[in-house]
């Protein structure tokens, strides 16, 4: 939401993506995007179909903002498609990233890194992508439907997601990158209700889940879990010597580093 022109967006359902702009007594809606639905070609659909199909709108499930260039959003869809977009360009996609084949339930930019998202599914995924590849970097497959996945504030690889079966997982992929670190039963097992949305404070090494019921469970993280930002430390030499000129590296060039660093690790041939 936009604090000097207290304006908000919204996604829907019916295939758009809707600004709104508090007037004095009213809202005013503008569109900023039709999710046009991403036809197949090769499934060999009669003339008179292909054109419904062009023309038709996909349901549209989430979406966010890039904090490091706020034009561009990712959006997620009912059919598993994962779209790039511009307020710039509202008649078309920058990119399609075709990975789900269910809904996709929630897409996060990371919040150090300008070009890694992550996605969770009701076919059961969590995938992390670079923007400028239309194949998932990683996947983890976690046994039930994800309904919510979410970057940790205080590092770049660090994030967590929630299941149906009432189950958080906490990945840190600097100290483990091929599964996660922490999966904790979010709900109690008698209730057996499905974890929907979570999210993690900025101040406290906390997570917050909430469940189908309207119950919202806390949970405090371990230490190995809550390690960051990282923070440059002179050596002796350079406390010795003092250079002003030279350039301290920021914990938002040390965090990107480190993501950098473990996508160097990731195989990143399309095949």
């Amino acid at each position: 939401m936009g604090v000097k022109n207290l304006n908000f967006y919204s996604i829907s359902s019916d295939g758009r993506v809707t600004n709104w702009t508090l007037m004095k007594n009213k809202l005013e809606a503008e569109e900023v995007i039709k999710l046009k639905l991403v036809v197949d070609e090769s499934k060999g659909l009669s003339d008179n179909k292909k054109e419904a199909f062009l023309y038709g709108l996909a349901g549209g499930m989430c979406f966010d903002f890039n904090q490091h260039q706020d034009h561009l959003f990712l959006v997620g869809t009912e059919e598993g498609k994962i779209h790039l977009c511009s307020k710039a360009y509202s008649g078309q996609y920058l990119e399609t990233y075709d990975g789900h084949y269910l809904a996709v339930y929630a897409v996060k930019w990371n919040k150090w890194h300008p070009r890694v998202f992550l996605s969770c599914s009701a076919d059961w995924t969590v995938k992390m992508w670079d923007m400028q590849m239309t194949r998932a970097l990683k996947t983890f497959d976690l046994g039930y439907a994800v309904g919510d996945v979410e970057w940790a504030p205080y590092s770049s690889t660090v994030f967590a997601a929630v299941t149906s079966a009432g189950l958080l997982y906490v990945w840190d992929m600097h100290q483990e990158k091929d599964t996660w670190m922490c999966e904790h039963q979010a709900m109690k097992k008698s209730n057996n209700n499905k974890a929907l949305h979570l999210t993690f404070n900025y101040e406290d090494p906390i997570i917050l889940v909430g469940d189908e019921m309207g119950g919202v469970n806390s949970f405090k993280l371990s230490t190995s879990l809550r390690q960051g930002p990282l923070v440059y430390i002179p050596t002796k030499e350079e406390e010795k010597e003092k250079d002003e000129k030279k350039k301290i590296p920021t914990s938002q060039e040390l965090e990107q580093k480190k993501m950098e660093n473990y996508l160097d690790s990731l195989d990143k041939i399309v095949y």
